[in-house]
């Protein structure tokens, strides 16, 4: 490619509503422009990058076994009221209507699509297992779109689903996909991890998340160093402390706390470790009894320095569908404003959990229910019946592992790719079933396994910039090789290597772009910086009358001086490395 054949649009400054680092540079380099909300033009540079990210994944899914299809954008709702996730998707799914009145999805995802081809297509036990998977535009109707191509309405999605005759062989499949997904990553040259997983709307039985890290990923990605244990936070589990529960040793005594209404303000106030702390948060479940609507309050304890994780305490039994409370619920429960909440003298009787850490201790300082003041030395038996424990908290670095194996540490991730166990989550409400051996009907045991093709730009940007642009992992690169000649309109020397070596490294199949522009070696050395070409080939007058090009690696501090004759073997030798 010659740059004066493509089309190349850097900018100086980033637009004012770029936000993160990926989103400015890709903008800055000309790879995306904004149409609207969440939604992008993938210009040419992009555009280039996606292809080679479309092509690593179609290889790698093509070579474990994964058949190509492709499933409509638009899909009857008809299938997804079948699944019951017509109405549980909620606002996110884009539902539109066509000329006749009916009802259709614009497609976050495809499982329903995929289980009716499942169902109409395999009859038979000898049909599995198999995997269809396509590359897909998808929409969902983000309430914030923002970060650009991290978290847009409109994207690209590559999602593969299998059927299998039984558990084993969806473990099995499973497993394929996993290890399919291992090596698109390692091809994409990117640093990731893969980390067990909640199954969240999609639903199923098991699932890990594909992260690529970066300290300024949304995740958080709890691992331990001496094992092989990774989690997300939300999946993370919290051990019960290895001590037991100490005995009460202290009277319980309502306390003047005037104006402290935050543990860690408590805590100052006392003199106290926040450690002694204990928090109240507040839920509350809505229901319908005989047509009357019901609601009840669930009070869950957390010590002071813990956060809530949402994800367990939706798996209390009894909290799926929660909400918190309202101001005016608490003060109908409690008689007080949130700040001095407590399990002791609520106003009306109220479900309890505790932490696991919680039911551990004793002694401890939790709201009296009275504005200005907290109880000290609150027990449980003694003072506070005891009550469901469960986990509710998110682990923290130093926490053990749930393995048994070290400690934890956590680090920063963006999520990139899904693989997820079904099970029979969809075959058992689209009656997806085949004749076994004995010609009894069956349910297909599913899997799912989704990377967001997009998203690797901007992940993979936001591991890999400094403060000139872009570095892109060679396999990803818009291109590999940029020859950037000085004075290619003003030196007929300069012009006819820069024309040699562009057609040798061509012919030696390396993707090169020659930069024939004629721009100041300031503005070309600028751009290809910005766009993250990973390497660089600058042809000058001077070099080449001492026989000599100079290269330099987009991450290298300095030049490096090659001999003429020499380059294109260097070349093939820096990307096989």
């Amino acid at each position: 490619m010659r740059a004066s054949r493509f089309f190349i649009s850097t900018l100086k400054e980033a637009p004012a509503d770029a936000e993160i680092i990926s989103h400015k540079l890709m903008m800055r380099a000309g790879m995306i422009k904004r149409l609207g909300s969440g939604i992008y033009t993938y210009m040419p540079m992009g555009l280039r990058v996606i292809r080679k990210v479309e092509n690593i994944v179609r290889e790698e899914m093509n070579r474990a076994g994964a058949i190509e299809m492709l499933m409509p954008v638009v899909q009857p709702a008809e299938l997804w009221q079948e699944t019951g996730r017509w109405d549980k998707m909620g606002p996110e799914l884009m539902r539109v209507k066509d000329r006749h009145g009916r009802d259709f999805a614009i497609q976050p995802t495809s499982e329903e699509v995929v289980t009716d081809v499942a169902r109409s297509e395999i009859k038979s036990y000898k049909k599995l297992p198999i995997n269809f998977y396509h590359i897909q535009t998808k929409f969902r109707d983000e309430r914030r779109p923002r970060f650009g191509l991290m978290r847009g309405r409109e994207f690209t999605m590559k999602d593969a689903y299998s059927f299998d005759r039984d558990v084993a062989g969806m473990q099995q499949s499973y497993q394929i996909m996993y290890d399919a997904y291992v090596r698109i990553f390692n091809r994409f040259g990117l640093q990731f991890r893969a980390v067990a997983a909640d199954n969240g709307a999609i639903g199923g039985s098991g699932s890990h998340e594909f992260h690529v890290i970066a300290d300024t990923g949304e995740d958080a990605l709890v691992y331990c160093p001496q094992s092989d244990y990774a989690a997300n936070i939300e999946a993370a589990e919290a051990l019960a402390p290895s001590t037991s529960r100490a005995a009460a040793g202290a009277e319980l005594t309502k306390t003047a706390t005037p104006g402290k209404s935050r543990c860690e303000d408590v805590a100052e106030f006392l003199g106290l470790p926040l450690t002694t702390t204990v928090k109240s948060i507040v839920l509350a479940v809505d229901a319908e009894n005989d047509g009357k609507k019901m609601t009840q309050i669930w009070l869950l304890l957390l010590r002071g320095d813990h956060d809530l994780n949402e994800v367990k305490a939706a798996k209390v039994p009894g909290l799926a569908n929660f909400r918190f409370a309202t101001e005016a619920e608490i003060i109908e429960y409690f008689g007080t404003p949130p700040g001095y909440l407590g399990p002791i003298g609520t106003r009306k009787p109220v479900t309890i959990v505790a932490d696991r850490t919680v039911a551990a201790m004793s002694d401890f300082i939790c709201g009296a229910n009275e504005a200005g003041y907290h109880y000290t030395g609150a027990n449980w038996g003694r003072d506070i019946p005891e009550s469901t424990v469960a986990d509710l908290r998110n682990v923290v670095a130093g926490d053990l592992s749930p393995d048994g194996k070290g400690t934890l540490a956590i680090q920063r991730g963006i999520e990139v790719g899904h693989v997820f166990q079904l099970g029979t989550r969809y075959s058992q409400d689209m009656n997806a079933t085949y004749l076994d051996e004995a010609g009894k009907p069956q349910l297909m045991q599913m899997g799912c396994y989704g990377i967001g093709v997009t998203r690797i730009l901007g992940a993979a940007i936001e591991q890999n910039f400094d403060d000139k642009g872009i570095i892109w992992p060679a396999s990803i690169a818009p291109f590999e090789v940029v020859l950037c000649p000085m004075g290619y309109d003003r030196s007929e020397a300069v012009k006819a290597e820069a024309d040699r070596l562009y057609q040798q490294l061509t012919d030696a199949g390396m993707d090169v772009i020659l930069d024939d522009r004629g721009e100041r070696p300031g503005v070309m050395f600028a751009d290809w910086e910005l766009i993250g070409v990973p390497h660089r080939v600058v042809i000058g007058e001077r070099g080449l009358k001492d026989g000599k090009l100079e290269y330099q690696g987009r991450r290298d501090v300095e030049a490096t001086s090659v001999p003429l004759a020499e380059m294109a073997e260097f070349m093939k030798a820096k990307l096989a490395g």
